[in-house]
């Protein structure tokens, strides 16, 4: 696993298996219940969910999204208008452990299509934070270090049951690896297909399209990263675990999984030494997220900052209009800031 020492929160600790399963409830004869406007009604837990759902449904689906343009979805608390737009839904698409007020409003609704995105897909655990160097460097050692060896492998060993006590819970950041965003792309589709059966040709090919545009879109990340002089990029919110392990990086975030949590003075000044020995030359921090804490690892580091979108929002500071685009300029930024050969 190439993602290390990230924070958890408890938001994050489950991924229960929802998905599909939840649609046996729905037979033929009562799936395609829909507004009058004969379209499905469906709700959409935050962006990435939007995007699939419009992009599979077309114009059968009529798509309403939980969460704003420009407000951080970890924090999201449903308002009784939200509950109420949920009880009216045909179908409701969400990725829990990502939004906890979600997940609880979604599971206490009585919607008759309930799809989980992390149960389309395999979700993985993404690590903690704790003190010492990077483990790529208390592994191999490089010989600036070696004089060091012993302190840190005790101090190791006095974290180990710290290790034990705060280890990550299941990533929600799917979306971010295109190859697993692609499952749950065809999920959706299977699920709006058992939904709506009058219109499964439309979804299925709809849903075909989609997968071709994130498997095109894995193409040029496996290409585009494959020779470069760095592997390690730093971020203030461990949100590329998955995509670092796609496309063989390592993410070491300032934070962990939790978008405001604060780093520990170790953790601080572990990044700077690592930043000098793997040569990293960029901090990246987000548009949802203050920045403060990534200007001022980079200052003190001198390195440079840029913007890696973890796409949890489309707002006018994005770059690029929708899901693909900004992946592509994600793309161009690790490829500036890895030394693209």
């Amino acid at each position: 696993m190439n993602v290390r020492r990230l924070i958890p929160t408890a938001a994050l600790a489950t991924a229960t298996v929802l998905g599909l399963t939840a649609l046996s409830g729905c037979s033929s004869s009562d799936a395609a219940d829909k507004n009058s406007e004969g379209k499905l009604d469906v709700v959409a837990s935050f962006y990435p969910m939007e995007f699939l759902a419009q992009r599979i449904g077309g114009k059968n689906v009529e798509v309403t999204t939980l969460t704003e343009p420009g407000q951080e979805p970890h924090d999201l608390e449903i308002s009784a208008k939200q509950t109420a737009q949920l009880e009216n839904a045909d179908a409701a698409l969400y990725l829990k452990g990502l939004q906890p007020s979600v997940d609880e409003a979604i599971g206490q609704s009585g919607i008759k299509t309930k799809i989980d995105a992390a149960s389309l897909t395999s979700l993985e655990k993404h690590g903690n934070e704790v003190g010492g160097h990077a483990e790529e460097h208390d592994e191999h050692g490089s010989e600036e270090h070696d004089e060091h060896g012993d302190e840190h492998a005790k101090e190791e060993e006095g974290h180990e049951g710290h290790r034990h006590e705060t280890e990550g819970g299941q990533d929600p950041h799917i979306w971010l690896d295109p190859v697993k965003y692609a499952e749950v792309a065809e999920g959706v589709g299977k699920a709006f297909a058992k939904a709506d059966p009058d219109h499964k040709a439309t979804y299925e090919k709809n849903t075909a399209a989609v997968v071709k545009k994130l498997t095109g879109l894995d193409t040029d990340f496996k290409n585009g990263l494959k020779n470069t002089e760095s592997k390690v990029f730093i971020t203030t919110h461990a949100a590329f675990g998955y995509l670092a392990e796609r496309y063989g990086l390592t993410e070491e975030a300032i934070s962990g999984l939790d978008p405001e949590g604060e780093p520990s003075a170790n953790r601080v000044k572990d990044l700077q030494e690592m930043a000098k020995a793997d040569g990293v030359t960029t901090v990246f921090y987000e548009t949802l997220v203050s920045d403060k804490t990534a200007k001022t690892l980079a200052k003190d580091a001198k390195l440079k900052t840029d913007v890696l979108d973890p796409i949890e929002g489309i707002t006018k500071k994005s770059k690029g209009d929708d899901y693909i685009e900004v992946m592509r300029s994600n793309l161009a930024a690790l490829q500036k800031a890895l030394g693209e050969k």
